[in-house]
């Protein structure tokens, strides 16, 4: 009931916070303030209930492969018990290790038509496409105590997942889930009910340097343009109009996330929560905008001295 809560809070935030354009970077600011508000809002609402066979790390660890195997909670991020406090001490390096990000919803900006017969862009509910291979985990890095604040510096791990939704109106909309290079700063130095963290990261191309599109043309390798291909035909203009096509390249964009910790387990440095996230779609090496994915879920982290 309350994930449910954030995320139509999320989705009328998006609606009236975000501006008409698809520039992400300048879109940051407001990004942060309208997830503060609804990460405000489930824990004024109370904690989140622990869903239908929840299992804790230590349950999971003693699971077998075949307890494991087509049950689904590989890709299922464990469970936090406890409503304690972890503090990040100053002058002092933690570890971070197992960060488990578990998606569990997806939504798409998209340009639909209000009442008045205006185009405004809002996130719209898509349907997922991908096998249960999209949950990020074993994701590691440092944890320091930065002038009062918990630091979080992402260094390793599963970081990221190649995803693809579909949108109601059935076009396909692949991206990369991830959270690479994540520098997240915490509004605080302990870790506790309430505690949020969050910050900017880096999204790659969805595709590689070796990828060849159906004509043939790709970054390092393949065609420089597709044989026999009418725009090239018709001078300046059409050379102008084929240039992103014909030009593939590696584009390297930008995301932002933010984390709200509502489980915390002192004695085994454990600690879990909501988080929402913002982040570009594939730009089909060059050839097209990206689109924006906002992806709403549980996440799962633990802590310890270094």
């Amino acid at each position: 009931m309350f994930f449910k809560a954030i995320v139509a809070a999320v989705v009328v935030a998006c609606v009236f916070g975000y501006r008409a354009n698809m520039q992400m970077k300048a879109e940051v600011p407001s990004f942060k303030k309208f997830v503060a508000g609804a990460l405000a809002g489930v824990f004024a609402t109370g904690s989140f209930q622990m869903p239908a066979q929840a299992l804790t790390k230590a349950e999971t660890l003693s699971l077998s492969y075949e307890q494991v195997k087509g049950s689904g909670f590989a890709n299922r991020c464990p469970d936090v018990i406890g409503e304690e406090v972890i503090a990040v001490q100053g002058g002092k390096k933690y570890k971070f290790t197992d960060l488990c990000i578990e998606p569990k919803n997806f939504q798409v900006e998209e340009e639909v038509s209000d009442k008045k017969g205006s185009n405004i862009k809002t996130f719209v509910n898509v349907k997922l496409m991908t096998r249960q291979t999209y949950t990020l985990d074993g994701i590691s890095g440092v944890v320091e105590n930065v002038n009062g604040k918990a630091v979080f510096t992402e260094k390793d791990g599963i970081d990221y997942a190649a995803t693809t939704v579909q949108t109601p109106g059935g076009e396909r909309v692949p991206f990369l889930f991830t959270v690479k290079d994540l520098v997240a700063t915490g509004n605080g130095d302990k870790i506790k009910p309430g505690f949020e963290f969050g910050g900017s990261f880096t999204v790659p191309s969805y595709r590689t340097g070796l990828f060849l599109d159906p004509k043939g043309r790709g970054t390092t390798t393949g065609y420089d343009q597709a044989g026999a291909l009418p725009g090239i035909q018709n001078g300046v203009e059409g050379d102008a109009f084929m240039f992103n096509e014909n030009n593939k390249r590696f584009d390297v964009l930008s995301g932002d996330i933010e984390f709200a910790v509502n489980k915390v387990n002192e004695a085994e440095g454990e600690f879990g929560g909501v988080f929402v996230s913002d982040q570009p779609g594939d730009t089909d090496m060059g050839g097209k905008a990206p689109k924006r994915i906002l992806i709403k879920g549980s996440f799962y982290g633990h802590l310890e001295p270094l």
